[in-house]
């Protein structure tokens, strides 16, 4: 599945690319006035191959949850049980991401790849992953490659084989929601201690400093920080891994949620459907799914910027400018979800802005 989805990520058409951006300089606005979105638009145009490309809607969320290893090296205060209680406040409506998806309009949908601790949720409420979104009400699917990493301080986190399938249950996920109707996916994540392997991933395929890439995730103190940063540089010392080979990139550092977000990505890029990404865990997969498939770029679009400092280091390496920044930290999809009107009217204004022809406007 990896390599047939890989084969299938083109690069954007450039007769819709430039299409668009003479559209846009026929719009009754000064060019170039809509600053970043007319760019998006472009982009957009030629992820669809053509113009205008469709408006990115419904929106679907996935929020890929797991647990860590790394958890026992202290990087964070929170029990790892809280990854199970949030995927228990997801599912019944109460998070964050929740109100947020509400007010987008968009369905959520939370896999357990990687969780190691009973998730609080009737029966019912699961649902296998081959099963369709419904809307409303957030659905959990349950592909739990194993119950957490294993911790990367002392050994690698993933298998070559538990990364993969990590990374395929992403793919299938994306053409889960694409083929139930979803225009555009929009990246999620829960995992108590996931920022640390997303410093160690960023780290991996920058090629820079552990200090560089880790932030304090949840709000830590100083000496669990310096703590986070020694734990980081040390896997990456101890594993050495190979940007040039990202499967043991995301096996050596990675979690089985970052593993699965590259895979939600190459999955809507072999679709040539947008994915919107959320925080510091979506653009750490992003590296992995760029170093699988260079195109899968053009289906990226950077929702916000992250506080975490490694944040800022992958939408750099990744050529991508985020939409809004609000000083952020969250994850679950909350930046992603904020930033996707912007994304939407990005599109409408090619369906819908008169030209100066048909207006009757006369131009300068």
């Amino acid at each position: 599945m990896l390599e047939t989805t890989i084969a299938a990520i083109r690069p954007p058409d450039e007769p819709a690319m430039v299409a668009a951006r003479e559209l846009q300089g026929r719009l009754t606005k000064p060019a170039g006035s809509l600053g970043a979105l007319e760019e998006l638009s472009v982009r957009l145009a030629g992820l669809a191959g053509h113009c205008p490309p469709p408006l990115p809607e419904p929106a679907a969320v996935a929020i890929f949850a797991g647990d860590h290893g790394v958890h026992a090296q202290g990087v964070t205060p929170w029990p790892q049980e809280v990854t199970a209680q949030m995927i228990g406040n997801f599912l019944a409506g109460g998070a964050v991401v929740n109100a947020f998806a509400r007010q987008a309009g968009a369905s959520v949908t939370v896999v357990d790849v990687g969780v190691a601790t009973p998730i609080p949720v009737a029966a019912p409420g699961e649902e296998g992953a081959g099963a369709p979104p419904t809307r409303g009400a957030p659905r959990l699917v349950a592909a739990n490659v194993r119950p957490g990493t294993r911790d990367l301080a002392v050994t690698a986190a993933l298998t070559r084989d538990e990364a993969r399938a990590a990374v395929e249950t992403g793919i299938r996920v994306a053409d889960e929601l694409i083929d139930a109707g979803a225009g555009i996916l929009l990246t999620g994540d829960m995992g108590i201690g996931n920022t640390t392997p997303a410093a160690a991933l960023i780290a991996a395929f920058a090629g820079i400093d552990p200090a560089e890439t880790t932030g304090r995730g949840t709000g830590v103190d100083d000496p669990t920080y310096a703590r986070k940063v020694d734990v980081v540089r040390a896997a990456l010392r101890r594993h050495a891994p190979d940007p040039a080979d990202p499967l043991g990139v995301l096996a050596a550092v990675g979690g089985l949620e970052h593993a699965a977000l590259a895979g939600l990505i190459l999955g809507a890029a072999a679709r040539r459907t947008p994915v919107l990404l959320d925080g510091v865990i979506a653009v750490a997969a992003a590296l992995a799914a760029a170093a699988l498939a260079p195109h899968a770029v053009a289906a990226m679009v950077a929702g916000h910027r992250s506080a975490e400092p490694g944040a800022t280091v992958a939408l750099r390496r990744l050529g991508l400018e985020p939409l809004i920044d609000l000083g952020l930290r969250l994850g679950e999809g909350t930046g992603a979800l904020l930033a996707l009107p912007v994304v939407t009217g990005a599109v409408r204004v090619l369906h819908e802005v008169a030209t100066f022809d048909s207006a009757g406007v006369a131009e300068k």
